[in-house]
């Protein structure tokens, strides 16, 4: 049994990650900003409800649910995705925003359970977009890429503890859905890209992912993973017990 730290369980692929935790039997501390009420009496489960946006306190409002635990595993998911839009379209206010919750709030939390706790490995969830750079997806990307440049300055900051930034492929989620039904594939060609590569379900894309978080620990700290190039986590969900 371990003990896993997860922040972004308010989508499909939050809720199917903390299904695949206590499925196993693992023990899970949530942080999330509303009730999810299917876990509500599940044992093992242990949310703790804060305003995520409200990053100056986060610290604050999250070092006493923190404190002195162990945790074996730390998952940062994504559960927003922005509008694709040219960047000169996109005011720098929604920028900000996007970067305070795909970085700020991240390392507001990082600070926090390295002060507070004791952590052996954090995940966070990115993208290969931080890479490819896509027409469309510039407020995302940068975020992404800001993501992982953190993650990796992290590693060298904090050798005691692993970290990796793991892009988990396309995962169809009602964010998803509606990117693809209101971005237009004559402008932006990324989604027809998408449309037609392999889209995974949350449990699937959860499973797969605690393969790749077991996975990632052999990788030097700090790291930029993505799944689609790591053949061997293509496995039965059978190894999942």
């Amino acid at each position: 049994m371990k003990k896993i730290f997860i922040v972004g369980i308010e989508n499909e692929f939050g809720e199917a990650i903390v299904e695949a935790f206590l499925k196993r039997k693992d023990e899970v501390y949530a942080l999330t900003k509303k009730g999810i009420e299917k876990f509500a009496l599940r044992a093992g489960f242990h949310p703790f409800y804060v305003n995520l946006d409200d990053v100056d306190l986060i610290k604050e409002n999250t070092k006493d649910f923190i404190k002195d635990h162990k945790f074996d595993l730390v998952i940062f998911n994504s559960t927003i995705l922005p509008d694709i839009q040219e960047l000169d379209q996109i005011y720098l206010e929604f920028l900000n925003q996007t970067m305070a919750q795909e970085v700020w709030l991240k390392k507001q939390l990082i600070d926090t359970l390295d002060l507070y706790a004791k952590v052996r490995q954090i995940v966070a969830i990115s993208s290969q977009e931080a890479l490819i750079c896509s027409k469309g997806w510039g407020r995302f990307s940068i975020a992404k890429a800001a993501l992982n440049a953190m993650i990796k300055t992290y590693a060298s900051e904090k050798p005691w503890t692993h970290f990796s930034a793991i892009d988990p492929g396309l995962v169809m989620t009602s964010e998803l859905k509606r990117i693809f039904e209101t971005a237009d594939p004559k402008i932006f060609p990324s989604i027809k890209r998408m449309r037609e590569s392999i889209i995974l379900t949350p449990e699937i894309a959860a499973k797969r992912l605690i393969s790749a978080c077991n996975m990632a620990i052999e990788y030097k700290s700090g790291s930029f993973l993505d799944m689609r190039n790591m053949d061997t986590i293509f496995v039965d969900s059978a190894n999942f017990n």
